[in-house]
């Protein structure tokens, strides 16, 4: 009886009512939602869409920085497209995706595969250890990794100890081997990563698909096509964007370790927007350079995520 005196009583209703006020004036009114994205949308154009266009504004300048800029248009663009340098270090960011993308990507989902299906003991240790070089900053790897790749390093102290003096080299002083060099610093730093992304997703595959693809006959490596991974294409599209954005915006780990060397054998689009501006105070030219990056960045992740979601379809 008190019950039903509670839910019949004025303040009841009345509070009913509000709430059905609220959700007709806030929640169902068709403007409620852009009302709800304003805030964060308006922090996002502070931060990043009015910097990009005033990049873009920039890149139609040749300006040294500080003198009266002179409009040229797209005469920046136009000498980006016939600069072999410039366009050598888009090819040298393409070679770096490789390292960062591919190589952590399969290195990654092998030994996710393994740690989640061989029900390792101490699995949180793995993943720590695994995720360790994400958390070191990329200063303190490029340092290390400069030591160790030294003429005199422990890289080539493990080539003499086993009779391969003649491979000893400076790699970071090679024409041949220092973009490669950097690359592997990459592929180092970037399996975590894709190792703890896959982990996750394969922790949330059903047991019994397992075991209906035992019961069909398939093997181990079977299995990993039919189950495994299909079942990780989102998180392969994760770890694809995270590593291919990582790869074409490198410039602390080629700043530390090469500065673009020798010649310009490592140069990478970040680089060359710091030596175009601070360098040859070119601003123009560098916003070019950065605006091309930026486009390229977006239409290759978009090609990735466009492909994920017609895998997982």
């Amino acid at each position: 009886m008190r019950r039903s005196l509670a839910a019949t009583s004025p303040s009841a209703a009345s509070r009913r009512a509000g709430v059905q006020r609220i959700r007709r004036g806030r929640v169902d009114h068709p403007a409620a939602p852009y009302l709800l994205i304003a805030p964060a949308f308006v922090v996002y154009g502070l931060f990043m869409l009015y910097p990009l266009g005033k990049a873009v504004h920039l890149s139609l300048f040749e300006w040294d920085g500080m003198s009266l800029g002179v409009f040229v248009g797209a005469g920046n663009y136009a000498d980006l497209a016939a600069d072999g340098a410039l366009r050598a270090s888009f090819v040298h960011a393409g070679v770096l995706m490789i390292f960062y993308c591919v190589l952590p990507l399969v290195i990654g989902v092998v030994i996710a595969a393994v740690l989640s299906r061989a029900r390792v003991r101490g699995l949180g240790f793995f993943r720590t250890v695994f995720f360790v070089p994400q958390v070191i900053a990329m200063v303190v790897v490029a340092t290390a990794w400069s030591g160790i790749y030294a003429f005199n390093g422990p890289l080539n102290a493990a080539l003499r100890g086993v009779g391969l003096d003649r491979l000893a080299q400076d790699w970071l002083g090679s024409y041949v081997f220092a973009l490669p060099a950097i690359g592997l610093i990459g592929t180092w730093v970037q399996i975590g990563l894709v190792t703890v992304l896959m982990l996750s997703g394969m922790a949330k595959i059903n047991p019994e698909l397992f075991e209906a693809a035992r019961l069909d006959g398939a093997g181990a490596i079977r299995e990993f096509f039919a189950v495994t991974w299909p079942s990780v294409t989102g998180e392969t599209a994760v770890a694809l964007t995270l590593t291919i954005v990582a790869a074409l915006k490198t410039f602390d780990l080629v700043y530390m370790t090469t500065s673009g060397g020798p010649g310009t054998s490592t140069t990478v689009p970040s680089y060359q927007v710091y030596y175009q501006a601070f360098r040859l105070h070119e601003v123009g030219m560098a916003a070019a350079i950065g605006v091309t990056l930026t486009a390229l960045i977006f239409l290759i992740n978009l090609v990735v995520n466009r492909a994920a979601d017609r895998a997982a379809a």
